[in-house]
């Protein structure tokens, strides 16, 4: 009795993986990305249609991780474990670019405090108010999400701040909330509430370095735009 016949996939998956040992993800188009990670959920499938079908679900790489897990779901042959892997995948980038900022030399580098700032708020639908908290030395202590609401508005006072500063014995901060909508440009309310977080921290000693806004495709120093 012959052997069946190995599932052609299997020979394009080998070639992908050979190619990224190879060269890299920088040789990759988007649709490969996808097909090789969704290789390692799902062994005995083949992940090309997959991943041709998540692209024109929702247009581009970054918008598939970005995306909510009931959403991924919808595509047909993504199943909550799939789902959940993007999810996860889009977590552990998360991670590893708040560990590149809690290091000590972490903030000598604005772009990464930026690259983390954007990958931490990439995807949410609601606004999020995040602090990073600073040593005398401007060494990251810790981050912390410290309030959630509604789309057009976060809701904290300044003076819950200050208390999240002081139990993460703090030097400064720096905040850093979304604005879903997509423009990053700050209201009269967002300008209003950085100063008066401004005014409490200094009570206790603590400097508010700067207040970053990230929305659709951009972002807004306070700071870098004198409004600090």
């Amino acid at each position: 009795m012959t052997n069946p016949q190995k599932p052609i996939y299997l020979g394009h998956r080998e070639r992908i993986r050979r190619k990224f040992a190879r060269n890299g993800l920088d040789a990759f188009l988007e649709h490969e990305i996808l097909e090789m990670l969704l290789t390692y959920v799902l062994p005995r499938r083949d992940t090309k249609p997959l991943a041709w079908a998540l692209l024109k679900r929702f247009g581009a790489f970054s918008k598939v991780l970005e995306a909510p897990e009931e959403k991924l779901t919808e595509v047909e042959g993504i199943g909550p474990s799939a789902a959940q892997f993007i999810v996860f995948v889009r977590a552990l980038f998360t991670k590893y670019a708040r560990t590149q900022i809690q290091t000590p030399i972490g903030l000598s580098s604005p772009e990464k405090v930026l690259a983390y700032c954007k990958m931490s708020m990439r995807g949410k639908e609601e606004e999020f108010l995040e602090i990073i908290f600073l040593s005398i030395r401007n060494t990251v202590l810790d981050t912390q999400v410290v309030a959630s609401g509604l789309i057009d508005r976060v809701v904290i006072s300044p003076r819950k701040i200050v208390e999240y500063a002081l139990s993460a014995k703090a030097a400064a901060m720096i905040l850093v909330h979304n604005h879903p909508s997509g423009d990053a440009r700050p209201s009269e309310s967002d300008i209003l509430f950085t100063q008066e977080v401004i005014q409490a921290a200094r009570l206790f000693h603590i400097a508010v370095h700067d207040h970053i806004i990230i929305g659709k495709n951009s972002h807004f120093s306070l700071h870098q735009n004198g409004l600090i």
